[in-house]
């Protein structure tokens, strides 16, 4: 049996409910304990990052032993039912620290709490605080109406937060790579999805704020980040820029950068800095992002395109506004553009009305594509998405499953192919570690983000890059030898 291990998940099942720390401030301190822990995409771990920021500002240092914290906070997700379970499961293992410490604090943040607001503090009766991914700049008062009395919510959606000013600390980090968070909220209303109502309208950050964190990071000894957003290629921001021209004096124009720039910029902060991204969109994805990544060796060459179903029909009512042939044709400007690139793809199956045919078009997609790696879901209908308002969830359990192991089988195949095709070939690794299995070989991951292993030796150490001869791999694995 091959192994099926796919790197970067969106929900990476070895993070869930992560305790996160940082070291403390003894000059700041105010003797109260946090505990937060993080539950879904990669957009949460980051957003627990900023909220141990602002409240590290407020005297406030982490613990990873919950049964001794002041404060206990859960960074929630929406996206699948089982997650919104296991907090409730979750949350009721907490009871018994606030039977023992009745001043305990306990919260729920995150896109749960944006979905289920009051509903919350009437259902879970041992919730303190309800804040939603917009309002974290306003927990240590909410902090401080519970220590009052007074139960705590704050919901409201923002146009304008992104947390730029904010420098996140670097939580349970290998001080290797890194998350920067581009912008936040999502304009597509994807028929089954809640990140709209969870997270808000699109905006945008600074690019200039986005490259000095980046930079920020470089200097500290970091030598990978990943630029997130619900879908990087329609970032967008407007600049005022006063006229250079004799005859422009004292006009002002607006400036745009776009994503395609935006890579640029981080690209061109230090060859040594590997720029990543994550999630791109069909419908936005343009020939001038491609090109970007083509000219820079330091920006990799993997894309993560979800493609959700292979068939049109399917793909209107999920309202993703592109059918097959638009997404095949941004997959060929890929194979053209960048040769050696990585594809990466989300798949539903068992969406609302599909049929076996329809079902078969997404295999047929797989075939077409041979994606490297696949992240692979049954549909589950979220609460208050259009789907759930507008179509039944027809689809027979065991069918939506057959039809999930059948794409399971089919991408292992692909998988495999994929992995085959690089030995003998010589990987550039950026070294991350040791690997899971022993502290005899190091691991990191390749241009085309596999997971690469190889024996430790003299000369490198983890945050360096080497040259990995590829002799073999599994499935999910690239396994060889430093070279040269």
């Amino acid at each position: 049996m091959m192994d099926l291990l796919i790197p970067d998940k969106t929900h990476d099942e070895s993070r869930q409910g992560e305790a996160l720390m940082l070291k403390a401030e003894t000059a700041k301190n105010n003797g109260r304990k946090l505990y937060i822990e993080s539950y879904g995409c990669a957009m949460n771990f980051s957003d627990s990052e900023i909220v141990a920021s602002i409240l590290a500002e407020s005297g406030f240092e982490t613990t990873s032993d919950y049964s001794i914290a002041d404060v206990i906070f859960i960074n929630t997700c929406s996206i699948r039912e089982n997650a919104e379970q296991r907090v409730r499961n979750r949350l009721r293992e907490f009871t018994v620290a606030k039977v023992k410490n009745p001043g305990l604090v306990v919260g729920v943040l995150g896109c749960m709490a944006e979905r289920l607001k009051s509903k919350f503090l009437e259902e879970e009766k041992l919730v303190d605080v309800v804040v939603g991914p917009d309002a974290y700049r306003d927990l240590p008062n909410l902090i401080d109406q519970v220590d009052s009395g007074q139960k705590a919510v704050n919901v409201l959606l923002s146009r304008e937060e992104t947390y730029a000013d904010i420098s996140p600390v670097r939580l349970n980090s290998n001080g290797i790579n890194a998350f920067v968070s581009i912008m936040r909220g999502c304009d597509n209303m994807c028929s089954f999805c809640v990140v709209p109502f969870t997270r808000g309208r699109e905006r945008s950050r600074d690019p200039q704020s986005i490259v000095a964190e980046c930079q920020d990071l470089f200097d500290k000894g970091y030598r990978e980040v990943t630029l997130l957003g619900q879908n990087v290629d329609s970032y967008k921001w407007k600049s005022k820029v006063e006229g250079s021209e004799p005859e422009a004096i004292n006009s002002v124009s607006e400036a745009e950068t776009n994503f395609a720039n935006l890579l640029e910029m981080v690209g061109l902060i230090n060859p040594n800095l590997r720029v990543r991204f994550s999630t791109s969109h069909p419908k936005d994805i343009t020939d001038e992002v491609l090109y970007a990544i083509n000219k820079y060796d330091n920006i990799c060459n993997y894309i993560h395109l979800p493609v959700q179903s292979g068939n049109s029909r399917i793909l209107d009512l999920m309202n993703r506004t592109y059918d097959r042939e638009w997404y095949i044709n941004r997959i060929d400007a890929i194979r053209r553009i960048i040769p050696d690139c990585a594809i990466s793809t989300d798949v539903i199956t068992g969406f609302c009305s599909e049929t076996d045919e329809e079902h078969k078009e997404t295999v047929s997609m797989m075939d077409y594509v041979k994606y490297d790696f696949a992240y692979m879901f049954k549909y589950s209908e979220r609460p208050g998405t259009l789907a759930a308002k507008r179509y039944a969830d027809d689809i027979p359990e065991e069918v939506k499953q057959k039809r999930l192991t059948e794409i399971v089988a089919k991408q292992q195949e692909y998988s495999f192919y994929r992995m085959q095709a690089r030995i003998g070939r010589v990987e550039r690794v950026l070294i991350e570690g040791f690997s899971k299995k022993s502290d005899k070989d190091y691991c990191g991951r390749s241009d085309q983000n596999a997971m690469v292993i190889f024996p430790v030796g003299e000369g490198y150490k983890p945050g360096e890059y080497v040259n990995v001869l590829i002799e073999r791999s599994t499935t999910a694995t690239l396994i060889g030898k430093v070279v040269e």
